[in-house]
Order: C-alpha cells, then structure tokens, then sequence
C-alpha cells in the first residue's frame, strides 16, 4: 500500500468520525450540524474508486440536503480523474498543498523555551483556552464555543491527542492536536502560537510533543501540511519531509 493511500484512508476515517458523516457514492462526507465551516464539513474520495459525473452530481445534493457548502479536500494520486470531473460541474481549485510526512526515525526533537510548559488540555477551560489562542493565531477572535470545547474533547475521547503551551504567566500560549489514528496514521493540524509568543521555537515544541505523543501511541506515519514558509520551516525542523499532493476544491 502506498503512503498516499494510506494518507487518504486516514482523511476517510477522520470524516467518519464527524456527528452526521454521509456516504454517497464513493465519497464521504463529515458533516457537523453544530457548526457550518467548509474546513469541517468536506468531503473525500475513498481511494481507487471508480468515480463518475453521476456521482458528483449525487454529492452536490448531499451537500445541498445538508444546506453545506459542496468542498473537498483529498490527496491527487488516489483519484487521478476526480479533478476534471469537478471542475466540469463548476468546481474552483482553493489550493494545491504538499503534504509532510514525519516517522519515528526522522523525528528531531524540540524542547519548549524556558518557562514554557507543554500539556494536555485536561478541562473544558483548558480546552477553551486553547481554542481562544489558536483562533487569535490564526486572525479570528479570541474565544471559544461549547461546540468547539466539546468537539476538541470528543477527538481526546476517542484517541486523538491535543497539547496545549502555557506561558511563563499561566496564560495559553497556543496548542495543537492530532486525529485519533487510523491504521497508524495520524494527521496533526491546528498548530498555532499568537504573535507574543512566536519566535521562540514554542510552534515546533508544540508539533514535536503532539508527533512524539502519537509515536509513543504506536503511530508510524504522521502527516500535516504548511499554510506558509514560515510553518513549512518549522515542520521541516521538526522532522516532516514533503511527500505527496493534497487538493482543496469547492462549488461556490
């Protein structure tokens, strides 16, 4: 089995795993009814399945019972002919990514600056606080919603790994986690430090903990991708390598 198939049953598994997840056809789609972001609600392709314009037709009226926007994200190699198709019916390409892929043999490991501790968020006002950082991190607001706290508590409950980074002060410095494994693939996402705490090495102690968490658990592959240059070097430090071709596209 290739990594990339292995990379894209993980995504099939993590979308199962949504509140309401929907199979139609040869995808899958998770859909959360507590919250109408495209970044959770998506579809994907199961890998090397036949796929046709039919099909994509089916899954833009799942989408549409839903009252979802009709998105995908999956990796390019494990459905060659699934582009054309999308874009046949009036899909708009939102990003081509590398993805990275860290083993237990390329793990490098990096401590967290002094004065800053790295642990799991164990309370549902830890897990708020690390919301808060992240979403500040990433421009949005700084808060946190019960459906947020109880979806980050629902991925602990089930296997996944979440760490959160708090300052010299006490106060949330940013966290990351990890889905809960599928065949010993594990995908990390959600890393992020707000602007006071960057610089400092604090991004890539925050992935090693979580990948070191995961390989510990007996993972073998864990996978992530970069938004930036800046993240890519820190994953790359980390131990990451590019390895494969993710796709994000959706029907406006």
């Amino acid at each position: 089995m290739t990594l990339d198939v292995r990379i894209q049953q993980s995504v099939v598994a993590n979308l199962s795993t949504r509140p309401t997840p929907v199979r139609t056809g040869p995808f899958v789609i998770g859909i959360d009814p507590s919250i109408d972001s495209p970044g959770i609600n998506y579809a994907t392709p199961l890998p090397g399945a036949e796929i046709s314009g039919a099909d994509v037709t089916a899954l833009v009226t799942a989408f549409r019972s839903y009252d979802r926007k009709p998105r995908l994200e999956y990796v390019v190699s494990t459905a060659p002919g699934l582009e054309q198709l999308l874009l046949d019916a009036g899909f708009t390409v939102e990003e081509r990514h590398e993805y990275l892929v860290c083993t237990p043999d390329s793990i490098q490991l990096r401590p967290a600056p002094d004065g800053y501790e790295l642990r799991e968020p164990a309370t549902d006002a830890d897990r708020a606080a690390m919301i808060a950082a992240q979403n500040a991190a990433f421009g949005g607001e700084p808060i946190s919603t019960e459906a947020d706290i109880a979806r980050i508590g629902g991925l602990q409950a089930r296997g996944g790994i979440a760490v959160m980074a708090t300052a010299p002060d006490g106060t949330c410095a940013g966290g990351g986690m990890a889905v809960p494994p599928n065949d010993g693939v594990s995908e990390v996402a959600g890393i992020a430090t707000p602007k006071p705490h960057r610089r400092r090495g604090l991004a890539g102690a925050v992935t090693t903990e979580i990948t070191r968490r995961l390989f510990t658990a007996g993972v073998d592959v864990a996978w992530l991708e970069a938004s930036g240059e800046d993240s890519w070097r820190v994953y790359e430090r980390v131990g990451y390598r590019p390895t494969g071709r993710r796709l994000y596209i959706a029907l406006d």
